[in-house]
C-alpha cells in the first residue's frame, strides 16, 4: 500500500500469515481469517466467523480497542467500484437496525472489492 493511498484514507490488503501472526490470539478454536486490510494504523479482519476491527487509539498507538462484529448482526452492506476519476472503493456495513452504515471504509485499487463483497456474502447470506 503506498503512503500516499494510506495519507487518503484508502486500506490495502494484508497477507492472511501477517495477519494470524499478529492477532492469532484473538481467534477461537476453529475459526481462521479469511481476508483483512490494513488502514494506517488500523486493520479489518474476516474470518470464518466474525469481522473483526482493529483500533489503535492515542498518538503512540499503544492502546488497541478490538471490536468484533457476529455476521449475522450484520443486516446489510454495500459496495461502490472504483470509478474513472474515482480512485477508490468503498465498503459500507449496517449493524442490526441502523439507519446509517456502522462501518464504512475505502480501498485502494489494489484491493479487489468483489472479493471483500464475496467473502461477506458468504458469510452473512448463509
Amino acid at each position: 500500500m503506498g503512503i500516499f493511498s494510506a495519507l487518503l484514507g484508502n486500506a490495502g490488503a494484508v497477507t492472511q500469515e501477517q495477519l494470524t501472526t499478529q492477532y492469532g490470539q484473538l481467534l477461537i478454536d476453529g475459526e481462521e481469517i479469511e481476508l483483512g486490510f490494513k488502514l494506517i494504523r488500523d486493520t479489518f479482519i474476516f474470518t470464518t466467523k466474525r469481522l473483526i476491527l482493529v483500533d489503535k487509539q492515542g498518538l503512540t498507538g499503544s492502546k488497541t480497542e478490538y471490536k468484533s462484529i457476529s455476521y449475522k448482526s450484520i443486516s446489510r452492506f454495500s459496495i461502490e467500484t472504483a470509478g474513472t476519476f474515482d480512485l477508490d472503493a468503498e465498503l459500507k456495513i449496517w449493524v442490526s437496525s441502523e439507519l446509517q452504515p456502522s462501518i464504512k471504509k475505502q480501498f485502494n485499487k489494489s484491493v479487489n472489492v468483489y472479493e471483500v463483497q464475496k467473502v461477506l456474502a458468504h458469510h452473512v447470506l448463509k
